[in-house]
């Protein structure tokens, strides 16, 4: 009798395992039919890559060669990064995840801000500049930034532990933008805020390729199927659009 009931259990727990891998395979298979859906292909433009999002083209990632204009001199002076930290309202021990970090320039700055106690996600998804944001924290001597090196529709953050995301002119280069604001939604904490800072545009002076720049309105049009809700949009920078969430669930 026990060896009967041992064998039912077996069966029923390979039909259980059976009906579970099939319903993942279904999902997948369903999650891969919204996606083709979700984008669109076509002729590309120069600086862009033939992938449409919601109207708009995306554009080539700038890669771990050019990282040296993200910490060009005159930096400071063309985008007032100072003014941007200071938008965030930071609080001492926060937990930020800087998206497209690059070679910490931005992560640099927060990390003092918000002390020994708070921490800095990197997240790049080239490991040369993985390399380059660690490489430049030891230099710094700064210890409350860690380098993540994140996937193309995946972050590889903590799930519900992030006070403030923020995505410095590189939303615009995700291949996957759904994907990847759906899963920095779910590293943040309910309550907790998601930045992009973006080129403007609207306006026809800022000195950047049409592709590298995005207007207000798109960036709250690609938002809106995420469980994300506006709270401002910040106009104090002389050439980009800081525009802040905030997580509703």
């Amino acid at each position: 009798m026990k060896q009967l009931i041992a064998l039912i259990s077996v069966v029923l727990l390979s039909m259980l395992n059976q009906v579970s891998f099939a319903r993942k395979i279904n999902d997948h298979n369903q999650e891969k039919k919204t996606e083709n859906t979700r984008y669109h292909f076509g002729q590309s433009s120069p600086d862009g890559i033939g992938k449409f999002y919601m109207g708009r083209e995306i554009s080539h990632v700038m890669g771990h060669l050019a990282a040296g204009w993200l910490e060009r001199p005159e930096r400071e002076q063309e985008e007032r990064v100072s003014l941007l930290v200071e938008a965030l309202n930071l609080k001492a021990g926060d937990k930020i995840a800087d998206i497209g970090a690059g070679t910490g320039y931005i992560a640099r700055q927060i990390a003092v801000l918000i002390g020994s106690k708070g921490i800095v996600y990197g997240v790049d998804v080239q490991p040369e500049m993985v390399k380059l944001l660690t490489d430049n924290m030891k230099q710094y001597h700064i210890t409350n930034v860690k380098g993540i090196l994140g996937k193309i529709d995946d972050p590889n953050l903590p799930i519900n532990s992030i006070d403030l995301a923020i995505m410095v002119d590189v939303y615009h280069e995700f291949s996957h933008p759904y994907e990847m604001i759906r899963s920095i939604c779910k590293s943040l904490k309910p309550g907790g805020r998601l930045v992009f800072v973006e080129y403007r545009l609207e306006d026809p002076s800022v000195p950047i390729k049409r592709l590298h720049k995005m207007s207000e309105l798109q960036v709250l049009k690609e938002a809106s199927p995420h469980p994300l809700e506006w709270v401002e949009t910040i106009h104090t920078l002389p050439r980009q659009h800081i525009i802040i969430f905030k997580r509703v669930r």
